[in-house]
C-alpha cells in the first residue's frame, strides 16, 4: 500500500500533489502552502475550492500543462486542453481518462454543468480523482489501484455511500477527501474506512 501512495500527497480538501517518474502532477490544487512547480495540472470543475487562480499561479510555469474543462479553460491562456468526459489523452507520457462526476439528487454539481474526475496512468500506477460527486452508475466501469473519494456529504458523496463505491471498484487502496475543510470532518473520514472492504489511507494534509 505505502508504494502505491508513494509521491502521492493530499494538500487539504479535494487537492492532491502526485510526484511521478513524469512529472509532479497537480489535482485541484488550493490553499497551497508552497509553490513547488507543476508539470501538469487538472482541475475538475470550475468552483472555486477546486479551481483557484491564484494557486495555479502559485505553480504555474512556461512549461505547465492544464487539462479542464470549458469553463475552466476559458479563463486560461497558454498551454490549456479543454476536455470532457468520456475523453482520454496522453501528456508528458502520463495517461489521463477524463471520466464523469455530478450529483444526481443535489443541486450543486448538475450533470450538464460538465464537471468530470480523472484516472491517471503515471509512475506505474491507476489513480482516479473522483471530483465533486455522488456515487453515479458510470463508477462501475472505473478500474484503479488508488481511489481518491469524496465524504464530506452536502455537495459530495458521504462517507457511507463513498464506502460503497469503493467496496464496488475495488483499489488496492482508497483515500478520503473532501474533508476537513468547508465540509466534513476527520470522523467522516474514519466512518468511511470503518465501511470499506478495501484498504483504506487517511492521508495528514501537507
Amino acid at each position: 500500500m505505502a508504494d502505491l501512495l508513494q509521491g502521492i500527497a493530499w494538500l487539504g480538501h479535494a487537492s492532491f500533489r502526485i510526484k511521478t517518474p513524469e512529472g509532479v502532477i497537480y489535482i485541484d490544487p488550493w490553499k497551497l502552502h508552497d509553490g513547488e512547480p507543476a508539470d501538469l495540472i487538472l482541475i475538475t470543475h470550475g468552483h472555486h475550492d477546486h479551481f483557484s487562480l491564484e494557486d495555479v499561479k502559485k505553480i504555474r510555469t512556461a512549461n505547465t500543462a492544464i487539462i479542464s474543462v470549458a469553463d475552466v479553460t476559458a479563463q486560461l491562456k497558454g498551454d490549456v486542453k479543454t476536455v470532457k468526459a468520456g475523453e482520454t489523452l496522453t501528456i508528458m507520457g502520463v495517461e489521463i481518462e477524463v471520466v464523469p462526476a455530478y450529483n444526481a439528487a443535489k443541486p450543486f454539481h448538475p450533470e450538464a454543468a460538465g464537471g468530470v474526475g480523472y484516472i491517471v496512468t503515471a509512475g506505474g500506477r491507476r489513480i482516479y480523482h473522483a471530483g465533486d460527486t455522488d456515487a453515479i452508475p458510470e463508477m462501475a466501469d472505473i478500474k484503479a489501484d488508488v481511489a481518491l473519494l469524496p465524504v464530506g456529504g452536502t455537495y459530495t458523496m458521504n462517507a457511507s455511500e463513498a464506502a460503497q463505491v469503493a467496496n464496488m471498484i475495488k483499489p488496492a487502496v482508497a483515500v478520503p477527501m473532501h474533508w476537513g475543510d468547508v465540509v466534513g470532518s476527520r470522523a467522516d473520514a474514519e466512518a468511511f474506512r470503518a465501511q470499506c472492504q478495501v484498504p483504506v489511507e487517511i492521508l495528514e494534509a501537507e
